[in-house]
């Protein structure tokens, strides 16, 4: 009997379109023969639409777009067995930024008791709040770079102290981030009091909290980690944006970068980093999949720069490519993270919720 899927993908984000791009290229590596795949659609006002199963590999974004009144609004009843038919088995999400990969998706399955890929709860959103993250990665004796970080309501009533704080503890060129968000949305590069201003202004939009980094010279190094309790990584890549800092257009519009698999690292650097990578994943408690990033300097210094922990599957994406030049193919990798979603959900049913 095939095993009955949900993609899981859209949602209320400004990462709405790369959602629907990692959906599509997820259809095109799942075997329709052993799966039937529900696509699951979360539109941009946070409507949930549950579709007919796919009769294959999708060709375009648009056919994700469910279109029509939902079931009902936000109702997650169909998810579950209601006597007509059972529970999915498995789902998917593929959700990108908040409202999905920060936690609120993965507590919802949680309650629901479903088998679902990738991160839980903590991991998720921690692995989403910057600032979190950064902590915890000191905790972890992880080597990062210096960074400052403030809420809104801090920039509304005190902006001249903390643009004094950031130019105090922190040197040009700094790079401003929403603090929880990813897929380079938002971010932008300040090399003036002027160009903060600017930054935070637009960073502003996207989230309350603003984490702002001190520049690094050196080569953008990703490496791809997979497993629950036992991860192991894959080869490292190099990114190689061809303009100023590897931005959302240049990840999802333009392709413009290049990306060398495997990395040119002396050995002791790679063994390096996968030891950090491995630190980032079990300080976060992750599961399944993580996409670890760091710099690298000329003298071979390594500083973590983040993790994303449900990195996307698109045609420019480094996680899938990381995993087909470790030796596991697409199809392969999609079937070793269903594995490992399930492996994981029957450990937390051998959990006792009574009191003896």
């Amino acid at each position: 009997m095939k095993k009955r899927i949900g993609l899981l993908y859209g949602g209320k984000s400004a990462e709405h379109e790369v959602s629907l791009t990692t959906a599509s290229a997820f259809s095109k590596a799942l075997d329709f023969d052993k799966y039937e795949v529900y696509p699951i659609y979360i539109t941009q006002e946070g409507e949930w639409r549950k579709g007919t199963p796919l009769a294959g590999p999708v060709s375009s974004i648009e056919e994700l777009q469910i279109e029509g009144e939902a079931e009902r609004k936000n109702d997650i009843s169909s998810f579950l067995p209601n006597g007509q038919e059972p529970a999915l088995d498995v789902i998917i999400p593929l959700l990108h930024g908040p409202n999905g990969e920060d936690g609120t998706v993965q507590g919802l399955l949680e309650v629901m008791n479903l088998p679902y890929v990738g991160n839980g709860v903590l991991a998720s959103s921690a692995g989403m709040d910057k600032v979190v993250m950064k902590q915890l990665f000191e905790q972890a004796g992880l080597h990062q770079t210096p960074y400052v970080y403030f809420l809104r309501r801090d920039w509304k009533n005190s902006q001249d102290l903390w643009l004094d704080k950031v130019e105090q503890e922190l040197t040009w060129p700094v790079f401003v981030k929403p603090a929880n968000l990813g897929s380079s949305v938002g971010i932008s590069k300040a090399e003036s009091r002027e160009e903060l201003i600017a930054a935070v202004e637009e960073a502003l939009k996207f989230d309350r909290k603003i984490v702002i980094e001190q520049g690094v010279v050196g080569r953008e190094i990703e490496v791809g980690v997979l497993g629950n309790d036992e991860p192991e990584c894959s080869v490292a890549g190099e990114i190689k944006p061809l303009k100023a800092f590897y931005d959302y257009q240049a990840k999802y519009k333009d392709g413009n970068t290049a990306m060398i698999i495997p990395a040119e690292l002396p050995e002791a650097v790679y063994a390096e980093l996968v030891d950090s990578a491995k630190k980032a994943f079990k300080i976060l408690d992750c599961t399944g999949l993580v996409r670890a990033d760091f710099f690298v300097t000329d003298a071979h210094e390594i500083i973590i720069n983040e993790v994303n922990t449900l990195p996307g599957f698109t045609p420019y994406s480094m996680f899938p490519l990381l995993w087909q030049h470790t030796g596991l193919e697409y199809p392969d990798l999609i079937e070793k993270l269903i594995a490992l979603a399930i492996e994981r959900f029957e450990e937390k049913q051998l959990l006792q919720f009574k009191m003896d």
